[in-house]
């Protein structure tokens, strides 16, 4: 069935969800009926042209201009809460939104929304309150407030930390009284894929859990909030000395018991890990717009990294990164490059050569690995390199081997895991380089960090290298 004009308005004006989108300036382009039907509008013309701060939709539409703002840079985001004024009374939404591209250009975004202020009502639990007013009252901003606004307002229902709301306050009124500290944006990682595999419930309780976990492990000189979906924030008054910060998070990653732990639920268990991005007031930036970049900068780097890890802003390591030119860095534009590289040179060496930096790029680590016939691994930039991996084809039976940590490596393949312990690596991708039956050889990416979490894109990367150098 061909997909016509008239086909795409019927299916979209069939969905319950209220869809819209926008142009590069956040201004309306067009909506489906459930949109008009929810605000009552007869027709789209009211709003066309518009931004939501001309609707005047939102009691505070910062937050909501943010997410636009963050979409329209190369994200998406995922059920972020919000509060909205519909005919005079303020409800809960849940929304969603992606860039809309036109080729590698972003020329605006799409998005969708649901209400949630019944289920919200009904899903407040305070059994899974961290904070509470003592809790609280430790902090200037919260002492003033808390006698006059009740308690199921400034905290998120679901997780019982601060709501996205009041956290963004508290960080704005640190910032007018000059107090130093550190803002942290937390991605749970794969959390899209726990809830599509085991169900909203399971992922409520991961949120629930890793929440409460952070809450915890700060109390007394931070605050966790909730930004929106399986985001979360940390405002960290203690920690905001270069070397305090990274001490924390080395604690974060390891023994805290907040990531990289088991979360069991009724059908099965996820081990949960995140990405963290963090700056620091007035260390880094001496505004909110500024020091919010940052984090949001520092996250998306940890996402192209391999996610599981957190990334610390640094001027002199950070300050000419450009998100835009990481999001540009997908699977379609690497395979790209990867096949001029390798037309423009001859031979195994000069187009393993040509094809690491590229591929060094895109998965961010810092050289990549081979074995040939004579079972050596061998790096391409360090060229000294040359260890024992006779064994490496017993590591998998797939073309490509991905894990998190080198457990399996070693009960399958002891040689080569000893190889790669002695050079200090705790995760490893190996993909063969294979013409039908025939296997030529191996591409191995190796990083000095446990719990790497090898991400479908890389893995088609690489598998796509080792098909074009076999």
């Amino acid at each position: 069935m061909e997909m016509t004009v008239e086909l795409f308005d019927s299916i979209i004006n069939t969905s319950q969800d209220c869809v819209f989108w926008k142009d590069s300036e956040r201004r309306f382009l067009g909506v489906n009926q459930a949109f008009l039907d929810y605000y009552g509008f007869d027709s789209e013309d009211v709003l066309i042209g518009k931004t939501d701060e001309d609707m005047g939709w939102h009691s505070d539409p910062e937050p909501f201009m943010q997410d636009e703002l963050r979409v329209l840079s190369g994200h998406s985001t995922y059920k972020v809460q919000g509060k909205c004024m519909i005919r005079g009374e303020e409800r809960d939404i849940v929304a969603s939104k992606r860039p809309l591209y036109d080729g590698d250009r972003i020329v605006g975004l799409v998005g969708s929304f649901i209400d949630v202020t019944d289920v919200i009502k009904q899903r407040i639990n305070h059994d899974k309150v961290f904070y509470n007013m003592e809790n609280l009252r430790k902090y200037s901003y919260f002492d003033k407030i808390v006698d006059e606004i009740r308690l199921d307002e400034i905290l998120d229902p679901l997780t019982g930390i601060l709501s996205r709301t009041y956290a963004l306050q508290f960080v704005h009124h640190l910032i007018r009284e000059k107090m130093p500290f550190t803002f942290t944006m937390i991605d749970l990682d794969n959390f899209k894929l726990l809830n599509d595999t085991y169900g909203h419930g399971a992922g409520d309780k991961v949120l629930v859990t890793v929440a409460n976990a952070l809450a915890k492990y700060t109390n007394g000189y931070g605050l966790a909030g909730r930004f929106g979906g399986d985001e979360l924030l940390l405002i960290d008054l203690h920690n905001t000395t270069g070397e305090d910060k990274q001490s924390f998070f080395e604690r974060l990653y390891s023994d805290s018991c907040v990531f990289r732990s088991s979360i069991e639920f009724e059908d099965g268990s996820a081990f949960v890990t995140a990405t963290c991005g963090a700056a620091s007031y007035p260390e880094d930036a001496d505004n909110f717009d500024d020091l919010f970049r940052l984090i949001d900068k520092m996250l998306y780097l940890g996402k192209s990294r391999g996610r599981n890890c957190y990334s610390i802003y640094d001027a002199d390591s950070h300050r000419d990164i450009e998100i835009k030119k990481i999001a540009n860095q997908g699977v379609f534009t690497s395979m790209t490059k990867l096949r001029s590289a390798v037309e423009n040179a001859e031979g195994f060496e000069e187009k393993i050569k040509a094809v690491t930096p590229l591929i060094t790029e895109a998965l961010q680590i810092s050289d990549l690995y081979y074995v040939r016939n004579d079972g050596r691994l061998k790096a391409v930039i360090d060229t000294g390199f040359n260890l024992d991996a006779t064994d490496i084809a017993d590591v998998s039976e797939d073309d490509v081997f991905k894990e998190s940590t080198l457990d399996k490596v070693k009960q399958n393949s002891p040689v080569f895991y000893s190889s790669l312990k002695d050079k200090g690596f705790e995760s490893a991708m190996v993909v063969r380089m294979r013409k039908g039956d025939d296997v030529s050889g191996y591409l191995v990416c190796a990083v000095r960090r446990s719990y790497r979490i090898w991400q479908e894109n890389e893995c088609a990367v690489m598998y796509y290298a080792a098909e074009l150098l076999a």
